[in-house]
């Protein structure tokens, strides 16, 4: 078994595989699913692979057959699993966790990769799919497509949650790709050829210009330019991340390195109009919010799901807007949004409405702060009693409280 003085998982990624598991209350559904459905889906790709793929094994690929057990045992994982390779001009490989814990799980190499790899950039490989294995990414997943089938939507905040896990579960496997070569430059040339589809030595590509090329291009996502959006987080931070694993000699020294690279996977925009939007739905919901210094859940509701357009943890954001200057922080969101797209008047001014009337309880001091910021915005009165009587018209419910 490999041996490591760091911890190759990441708390972050535990956390909100906890959080999404129980926010779909897994346990529960897990079980249902186990008494009543009997999956397909194992069976399918099992066939799919015995039928369509070539098997490794030690009489067929006996060299093949024993690099992936090497991996296997340096890893220390002694689960039962079949490698396949399945002739696709993909630079790619995946894996699939078994349903029943008696059958083996399924690593499968696309053949492109053994055209460009390196045995131990293969190692690497390798060491990455059993890296998702052995950090039970599966299961989440399984979880996620059951309860959200590919035709159903996912509430935004959600999504967000779960591509930001599924970046960081990649960072998790990559770690396992790592420790199964030991070599971060072996890593580097791994991503960079899948990346390019290119044979790195027949383009005379050195490892030293990869590292420099990689640096000026994160350097690009940690300024506020670039956003790692699909399922998998960019290259650049990979490849700094994969750095940092190698080279730190401490988990602290590491968690911070690791923290920078966590404020790119965690953006949603690079419009800067955007940050001064959740700005502001924050402290507005707070300031209207408190004016009748009692904090309805309603109301903390309303403001959370606002921001949750905007910010992957909207309560821990809305936490941090309180322990500032909220009326400074309203005031600066306010005319940075105005400078920016004063269209926006009549969308602020709508939420704080709506943040008014979602404790279902209308109070005096609340509406008269709705038309102090309606003329600060330049609305006159007239126009701000149109869209409170507009909102009261078609949201407003009484509380059952104050008619029972």
């Amino acid at each position: 078994m490999c041996m490591s003085i760091l911890n190759p998982s990441i708390e972050l990624e535990k956390q909100l595989n906890s959080q999404i598991y129980t926010a779909l209350q897994g346990e529960i559904v897990e079980e249902v699913l186990r008494k009543t459905i009997i999956s397909s889906r194992d069976a399918y790709w099992r066939s799919n692979m015995e039928g369509h793929s070539l098997k490794v094994q030690k009489e067929l690929l006996p060299d093949f057959s024993e690099l992936c057990q090497s991996v296997k045992q340096k890893l220390g994982f002694d689960e039962k699993v079949d490698f396949y390779i399945t002739g696709n001009s993909d630079v790619n490989a995946f894996s699939l966790a078994a349903e029943d814990e008696d059958e083996p799980h399924i690593v499968n190499i696309n053949s492109a990769l053994f055209d460009l790899m390196s045995t131990d950039e293969l190692r690497f490989v390798i060491g990455h799919e059993l890296g998702h294995l052995i950090n039970k990414d599966t299961a989440l997943s399984r979880l996620i497509n059951f309860v959200f089938p590919e035709d159903t939507s996912i509430p935004v905040t959600l999504q967000y949650k779960i591509r930001l896990h599924s970046q960081l579960a990649e960072l998790v496997a990559d770690r396992y790709g790592y420790l199964a070569t030991e070599d971060l430059g072996v890593c580097v040339t791994a991503f960079f050829k899948m990346a390019s589809g290119l044979d790195l030595q027949k383009m005379n590509v050195s490892l030293e210009a990869l590292i420099a090329d990689n640096t000026r291009r994160l350097d690009y996502f940690l300024k506020d330019k670039g956003v790692s959006r699909s399922s998998h987080p960019v290259n650049p931070i990979r490849v700094q991340a994969l750095n940092l694993f190698a080279t730190c000699k401490s988990q602290e020294e590491l968690d911070k390195g690791m923290d920078e690279l966590f404020t790119i996977l965690l953006k949603i925009s690079d419009d800067e109009l955007d940050e001064y939007l959740a700005r502001f739905i924050a402290s507005a919901g707070i300031l209207v919010a408190s004016l009748d210094e009692k904090v309805n859940a309603d109301e903390v509701n309303r403001i959370i799901e606002t921001l949750a357009a905007l910010k992957i943890f909207p309560r821990q954001y809305l936490d941090e807007i309180v322990q500032g200057d909220v009326i400074q922080i309203f005031d600066d969101a306010v005319s940075n949004i105005l400078k920016i797209n004063p269209g926006l008047r009549a969308m602020m001014l709508d939420y704080m409405i709506h943040v008014t009337l979602s404790d279902k309880v209308i109070d005096r001091r609340e509406v008269d702060m709705l038309y102090s910021f309606g003329a600060k915005i330049a609305f006159s009165e007239m126009e701000v009693a149109a869209a409170i009587a507009k909102s009261i018209q078609r949201n407003y419910l009484p509380s059952l409280e104050s008619i029972c």
